[in-house]
């Protein structure tokens, strides 16, 4: 099994190229104007009938069709996120127009931010953070579920710093002739 090429030094693991680990795209959490149905509409009545809020029966179904427009919107108009073995970058929704990135290896840590009316969608703001000065690196509005988006990116990070350290482990080997 002679290819001419070298195998990798880790399973799965390639030096040269960078591979797709998750990609999301932000709710209609992440736009104020849903935010505020949110607050103002959607949790206002806390009364229950069979166990479905007053408030959920009486203003989901009228505000639906504005709901659809900022869902639409954000499809055209949005960003998508994607974690891979390397960074975290911000894409345009539509297109393959990179508009931002930060190295997994700069986070430090990850917090997640549920702003008001982002409960109702089961969202929240993630922001990452990095540096000696704690800095603000990237901020993901709207993020669905957003303790699970926020794992992978310290696992791929975790991982990340790992692969790099076997790496440099193995680089300094000597070499046998």
């Amino acid at each position: 099994m002679s290819s001419g090429r070298r195998p990798s030094a880790i399973s799965g693991v390639s030096a040269s190229s960078e591979a797709e680990v998750m990609t999301i795209y932000p709710s209609v959490a992440c736009i104020g104007l849903a935010r505020i149905l949110a607050v103002a509409l959607y949790e206002i009545l806390p009364i229950k009938i069979f166990g479905v809020k007053l408030s959920y029966l009486l203003f989901v179904l009228p505000t639906a069709p504005l709901a659809i427009l900022m869902y639409a919107m954000l499809k055209v108009f949005g960003h998508r996120y994607t974690i891979t073995n390397r960074s975290v970058q911000k894409w345009k929704a539509l297109g393959s127009h990179k508009v931002s990135q930060v190295s997994l290896t700069d986070i430090t840590s990850v917090e997640v931010r549920v702003l008001a009316g982002q409960k109702f969608y089961k969202a929240g703001d993630l922001v990452l953070i990095g540096g000696k000065s704690n800095d603000e690196l990237m901020t993901i509005p709207g993020v669905p579920y957003p303790h699970i988006f926020r794992q992978t990116i310290l696992e791929a990070r975790d991982a990340r710093q790992m692969t790099a350290a076997s790496l440099a482990t193995i680089k300094a080997r000597p070499v046998i002739v």
